[in-house]
């Protein structure tokens, strides 16, 4: 039995191990990731202080301020694909096809990596909401502790905030939680059930088309932005990538095809984020098919990332090192920088400073805010991360 369990201690080790590397990371993917937990937490920022009235703010011009400080939206929708793409691609190499998923595997995957940090927030909240803090305590008008703890947990917050409005900044951030968690309770769920392939694309094409029509037919702005199927077809689309990267190789014998993905997806993501007028023109808001054109862009463009990864595994240059720090630490980023968001607000105007120190504000909110979620990821959640998963392999 001792010879057993050693056994089993020195093979967990080296079955975490072998999952790490199965998961190893995709440098463009994580400067991704970080350019959109930044326009998130800027995003924040100068909902609360505006940029574009500072001297910069000003000299930028009004294109410039929406691409780079009203870009949040946008940023959240870029995080859904590349979470159903990331999701959908670790489950390929895992089980080799999506329809032998270990749904108990999966399961255990996701709540090592998204419930520690969660609980520990809302532990935090609720104890700011019971003291009174402003900012942080809720409207018992709208809805109580008890509701919203219970809307975080069982992953309905944006149903919650579309009924009653929105809850403090801490607390509304979970609304993407919400959505990719429902999301993923289904996916190994309908893989093992409809187990032909053919099956699982038609039904997430089905999310894809759905998607415009559920961001457009509705009189409630807070459930066209945050309802279910108004975002699901970025984390389906995800998927979708997903299972083309592993069908077509778009690498070929050179690198040309691959770069004209990944130029072809910025380019229209470009045009979406940054130029807003030619969609506008184009109708797309009116319709929500620009958020769906994004989603298609992203798209294109982590299939030629993952793939350019695969090939020729770049390592990360220097010049981006701090956007993959903020997109290593995304999850933890987007969940606590509302921690930094009203103490750098209250200081600035407890303070009177001038808008024209904006700039400084947000680089000093955005660095803080980064080493917040690195501290919490590093000391934190990933020690749990790993503790949880090494518990699933021995058991």
């Amino acid at each position: 039995m001792a010879q057993m369990a050693v056994s089993q201690s020195v093979a967990a080790p080296d079955k975490l191990q072998k999952l790490d590397k199965m998961e190893k990371r995709v440098q463009g993917i994580d400067v991704l990731r970080g350019l959109c937990i930044l326009a998130v937490v800027i995003h924040h920022l100068n909902l609360r202080i505006r940029f574009n009235q500072s001297g910069m703010g000003k000299m930028i011009g009004d294109t410039a301020n929406r691409a780079l400080f009203w870009s949040g939206y946008y940023g959240v929708i870029v995080f859904f694909v590349i979470s159903g793409f990331l999701i959908a691609t670790w489950s390929l190499k895992r089980w080799g096809s999506l329809d032998k998923i270990s749904r108990r595997q999966f399961y255990w995957l996701r709540f090592a990596r998204i419930v520690p940090c969660l609980v520990g927030l809302l532990v935090v909240l609720s104890v700011l909401d019971r003291a009174g803090v402003p900012k942080f305590t809720i409207n018992t008008q709208h809805t109580s502790l008890g509701r919203a703890l219970l809307a975080a947990c069982t992953f309905h917050i944006n149903w919650l905030e579309a009924r009653t409005g929105y809850l403090p900044g801490s607390w509304d951030v979970l609304w993407s939680l919400s959505v990719e968690e429902v999301f993923y309770l289904f996916f190994p769920l309908l893989c093992t059930w409809l187990r032909k392939e053919f099956l699982l694309i038609a039904l997430l094409l089905g999310f894809v088309v759905t998607g415009p029509f559920a961001r457009t037919l509705t009189h409630n702005q807070l459930w066209a932005d945050y309802g279910y199927l108004s975002c699901m077809d970025g984390i389906a689309l995800g998927c979708l990538a997903a299972i083309v990267a592993r069908k077509i190789n778009f690498g070929g014998k050179g690198n040309a095809k691959l770069w004209g993905l990944i130029l072809s997806g910025a380019v229209l993501c470009i045009v979406i984020a940054v130029f807003r007028r030619i969609p506008n023109y184009l109708g797309l808001y009116k319709v929500g098919l620009d958020v769906t054109v994004l989603e298609i862009a992203v798209a294109l463009i982590v299939i030629g990332l993952q793939q350019r990864f695969e090939k020729y595994a770049p390592r990360g240059r220097w010049p981006t090192a701090v956007l993959r720090w903020f997109g290593r630490n995304s999850y933890e980023v987007y969940l606590t920088h509302m921690f930094v968001v009203w103490p750098m607000v209250w200081a600035f105007f407890r303070f009177h400073q001038s808008i024209h120190m904006a700039p400084l504000w947000f680089v000093a909110y955005a660095a803080l805010a980064g080493v917040l979620g690195a501290v919490v990821a590093k000391f934190y959640s990933e020690p749990m991360n790993r503790a949880l998963r090494a518990f699933s392999i021995q058991h």
